[in-house]
């Protein structure tokens, strides 16, 4: 099930709302006001694993195996235990955990690996589990946090499993922290309707970003890289900035969804991205881009490398023989490498995902060893004062990260490779007016409508800057905001693009 499916939208949706809604209303007056939320969030448990179960009845097992092992290593991890029982227990649920995902996710992978070395291993038929990489995630968080005090081991198995199968962020995030979810998922506090009211904005505004934009160019960007040289010369930038802009309107769009049916359930998720396109530097970037899962490798996998006794005792060393400088920066650089290779790895099971990871990993030390000469060039011209220059590195940091994305949609890096060598050795810059875009799949009224939706989105970025569009909306009277929803409910229902059986497509982070 997708949230911009049919049965998402018509059934499942209105089903949870009202049993939700309706049901502590039924009960209140019957028991006490604390167990309304209890009845509640007993509701979210049941409709988050049924929602689950769309993917593979197995697959709601193998979650609830993940939530046993954690519930009990988390009673087991605390710091009031001892060390000969906390550490073995958080390492039993990593090695347990991690390997579910591991199976699931590489197995195919690593014997495909190896066999393309001469072996003929058998390769595993595992299908992957929708989900599985952002809520083993989750799951791990939660243990390294109880194991380090940072969190309280939870006691109650029903909220360890509720904050694991919450479903509007199972399939693709963002990545929960316990103490950040709970506040809410857990609240006693009344749902206001300005909750239910501002969440069914967000939902709103993703099914724009999804049906009016995303899933109408990734009909181009299939088309052209599945055409025999239809990816060569000018048509592989053209694929690369339609990509960066499908996958912008689809993870952003599906977040969206999430957070607003979340704040129409009365619970408040981590916001996931702030404006990426309008990021200065790779760096900034990626503090902008998936933000929650930026900070889960940062918090749980760079920091302890990059302090560990190994990397201590290579920052003496190297700061002995090559050093102060260098030896400062080498445990840094390494342990970028390393996260952004599991980055890479996280993201897909096959090697234009390893090379995107270490791309993205290189250009942040090049990026960091060049801030030197950036900041003399700065100061001796005063550019960074300036709006056009500013302007500059947006474009710059926007190209770069879409050339890198470009990866993603190419299964054989030789043949991303070979792309871009074909941009120096057979542009070909007429295709682009000879009406060649029209032969993948899209007409001249879609490209319009896609430049027309990325537009507004362009624009509501440059309102939201400052203060939520949402929030803006809200003072104006209330005939200039119930005419924005008709028109916007109407543009999605004309002018969305609807994949087979007038139902939506995937999104693109489901694979991940």
């Amino acid at each position: 099930m997708v949230f911009s499916g049919m049965s998402f939208l018509f059934f499942f949706l209105p089903a949870l709302l009202a049993v939700y809604y309706l049901l502590p209303a039924l009960l209140r007056g019957f028991i006490p006001a604390a167990s309304l939320r209890i009845a509640r969030n007993a509701v979210l448990l049941v409709f988050s694993l049924f929602f689950y179960a769309f993917g593979g009845l197995r697959f709601v097992l193998l979650m609830l195996a993940s939530i046993l092992i954690t519930y009990v290593c988390g009673l087991l991890a605390t710091p009031e235990r001892s060390k000969k029982t906390q550490t073995p227990a958080m390492i039993a649920a990593a090695v347990l955990c991690l390997g579910f995902l591991g199976w699931y996710k590489y197995s195919g992978f690593i014997v495909g690996s190896i066999n393309s070395l001469g072996l003929n291993l058998p390769v595993p038929g595992v299908t992957l589990p929708v989900g599985i990489s952002f809520y083993t995630f989750q799951t791990m968080g939660y243990i390294i946090d109880v194991y380090r005090g940072k969190q309280p081991a939870v006691r109650n198995p029903a909220k360890l499993a509720l904050f694991t199968s919450f479903f509007p962020q199972v399939i693709q995030g963002p990545i929960s922290r316990f103490g950040d979810l709970s506040a809410t998922l857990f609240s006693t506090d009344r749902i206001t309707s300005a909750d239910i009211s501002l969440g069914l904005q967000r939902v709103l505004l993703g099914f724009f970003k999804k049906l009016i934009v995303a899933d109408r160019l990734i009909i181009a960007v299939k088309a052209i890289v599945s055409e025999q040289g239809g990816d060569r010369g000018v048509y592989f930038l053209v694929v690369a900035l339609l990509y960066a802009v499908t996958l912008y309107a689809d993870f952003t769009g599906g977040i969206d969804i999430t957070i607003g049916v979340a704040q129409a359930l009365g619970v408040k998720v981590k916001e996931n991205f702030d404006r990426p396109f309008y990021a200065v530097s790779t760096a900034d970037y990626w503090r902008r881009w998936h933000i929650t899962m930026g900070t889960w490798f940062r918090d749980y996998l760079f920091y302890p490398i990059s302090v560990s006794k190994p990397m201590l005792k290579l920052t003496r060393f190297t700061r002995a023989k090559l050093g102060d400088g260098f030896g400062k920066r080498a445990p840094v650089y390494i342990s970028t490498i390393v996260v952004w290779f599991m980055t890479g790895v996280w993201h897909g099971a096959s090697w234009n995902f390893v090379i995107w990871g270490l791309l993205n990993g290189a250009i942040l030390i090049i990026s960091e060893e060049c801030t030197p000469l950036y900041r003399k060039f700065h100061e001796r011209t005063k550019a960074g004062q300036l709006a056009v220059y500013r302007g500059f590195q947006i474009a710059r940091t926007f190209c770069l990260m879409s050339l890198i994305r470009a990866l993603d949609i190419y299964p054989n890096p030789g043949n991303y490779f070979k792309s871009i060598g074909s941009v120096f050795t057979g542009f070909g810059a007429r295709r682009l007016f000879d009406g060649s875009l029209l032969h993948f799949g899209l007409s001249a009224a879609d490209y319009i409508i896609a430049i027309a939706g990325t537009t507004l989105l362009v624009v509501m970025g440059r309102v939201g800057r400052n203060e939520d569009v949402r929030a803006v909306l809200s003072r104006r009277p209330a005939a200039v905001r119930y005419a924005v929803y008709i028109a916007m409910v109407l543009i999605i229902v004309v002018f969305g693009a609807y994949g087979n059986g007038y139902d939506a497509s995937q999104f693109i982070y489901n694979q991940f």
